[in-house]
């Protein structure tokens, strides 16, 4: 029998939550970084954002007309566990309680994510992902969220896109916490993989000793993108090579294979930002995952650069006449194909699902808030077909979930940009199927249809 694919939207906690200081919650790195002048585009912040922390229940109703089966979402660290130490918040975890009750009630599957960028403030100040103890820190948080929620909810996430948090937070300075510090980069992104292995361990002895092993899946979210080398120059080619160990093999390989890739790990530490590999990490991080969270939204075409001064290996982008998004992303579905035939073909015998996948784009709204979105709707249609495709040639892609539910705080970007299917008026809250949530409702309908 075929496996049941599952039709899914997502959300993060910071970006659609807002009573950032309700209930117990205190300030997250994100709160931190927007209140840091020029850090986020319009001093905008998620102190607010769509109020989903109080208009949940509306919110799981406009995904049961939709028709998903599955709702991938965050929980907020600093709700759960204030200061990434101690017991749990009773009052945060409510929410969740009561979110997971409401979803289970409508027959929608909840999925969580446990760390999708808003770590304590305090856990920060002692230190961040660049110190190994946060991992640690991050399994016990696990427990309290498993403790609590485990009960009703099988599928676990652990990481949402390490590498945004260890490129764009540490090294790039572009996300929270905003730092400019490449070694401290990359000992986040080993403790972050770290702290995915501890929790995962967590996760299942907890699941086993209250006999819920049955149906558990556990596994992690990756943004993952294809590099296409510019020509078959050496040069090119060894310049998508790197780009591609850098942004997807770095990650994969120690989850998947149990190590690192010898080509990057090792020039890392030719150039003074060793990852900081203890005996029996490997081990923890390279234990079985049951699914793979894949977030796509664009490829690259790679060319070399002349590396700079300080030796890192450097690449352009080759622009191509494509269609691009409002984020200026190329819009190449033909790559997400390709994309999962690679994965399949590199890493076989892994069960994936495709996370994230959306586009933001200039919406117009009508006197009544609706968006005539078709050009998202393009988007999603092209990127259901290609993932589809990838799946009927037999790569084990149980799920699509379409990026994002609703308009929301999109990180530095602040409300710039909107990526839902569902717009939000920021000003009243008022929530609005556009055109492209139309048709992702009636392309769910018409693929439960053919498979029945």
């Amino acid at each position: 029998m075929t496996q049941k694919f599952l039709w899914g939207v997502a959300t993060s906690s910071y970006q659609i939550e807002g009573a950032v200081d309700e209930d117990g919650r205190t300030p997250s790195i994100w709160d931190t970084f927007c209140a840091t002048p020029g850090a986020v585009s319009g001093g905008d912040t998620g102190a607010v954002a769509c109020d989903h922390y109080h208009r949940m229940p509306q919110d799981v109703a406009l995904m049961k007309e939709l028709g998903v089966d599955v709702y991938r979402f965050s929980l907020a660290w600093p709700r759960i566990q204030p200061d990434g130490r101690g017991p749990g918040n009773p009052a945060g975890i409510a929410f969740y309680d009561r979110l997971v009750d409401e979803l289970l009630e409508a027959g929608i599957l909840p999925w969580i994510t446990l760390y999708h960028w808003d770590l304590p403030q305090a856990l920060e100040d002692a230190g961040g992902w660049p110190a190994r103890d946060t991992a640690h820190r991050f399994a016990d948080y696990a427990a309290i969220a498993y403790d609590a929620l485990g009960d009703r909810v099988s599928q676990w996430t652990t990481m949402n896109e390490p590498w945004c948090s260890a490129m764009l937070g540490y090294v790039h300075g572009q996300h929270a916490p905003g730092r400019k510090d490449v070694r401290a980069g990359m000992a986040a992104v080993h403790h972050l993989l770290l702290g995915h292995g501890l929790a995962t361990q967590v996760i299942r002895d907890r699941a086993d000793a209250a006999g819920r092993a049955d149906g558990l899946e556990v596994g992690i979210t990756l943004n993952l993108s294809h590099k296409i080398p510019a020509s078959d120059a050496p040069a090119d080619l060894a310049a998508a090579r790197w780009d591609d160990g850098m942004s997807n093999r770095l990650y994969l390989d120690p989850l998947l294979r149990g190590a690192y890739p010898e080509d990057i790990a090792g020039k890392l530490a030719e150039l003074g930002c060793p990852l900081p590999v203890r005996d029996g990490d490997l081990e923890v991080i390279g234990q079985p995952v049951d699914v793979l969270g894949v977030n796509y939204y664009t490829s690259r075409v790679v060319r070399a650069a002349p590396a700079g001064d300080n030796g890192w290996p450097a690449s352009t982008s080759v622009a191509r006449d494509v269609e691009r998004t409002a984020m200026d992303w190329e819009v190449t579905p033909e790559a997400l194909t390709d994309l999962l035939l690679r994965l399949d073909s590199d890493y076989p015998g892994t069960t994936w699902y495709i996370t994230e996948n959306g586009a933001a784009y200039p919406d117009v709204a009508d006197e009544n808030g609706y968006v005539d979105d078709a050009d998202r709707e393009r988007y999603l249609r092209a990127h259901i077909d290609a993932a589809l495709a990838a799946r009927a040639q037999g790569v084990d892609l149980r799920g699509y979930f379409a990026w994002s539910l609703m308009d929301n705080f999109e990180w530095a970007y602040g409300y710039d940009r909107r990526f839902g299917i569902v717009r939000v008026d920021y000003e009243t809250q008022e929530r609005v199927p556009k055109r492209s949530a139309r048709y992702y409702a009636e392309r769910i309908a018409a693929e439960k249809g053919a498979r029945c």
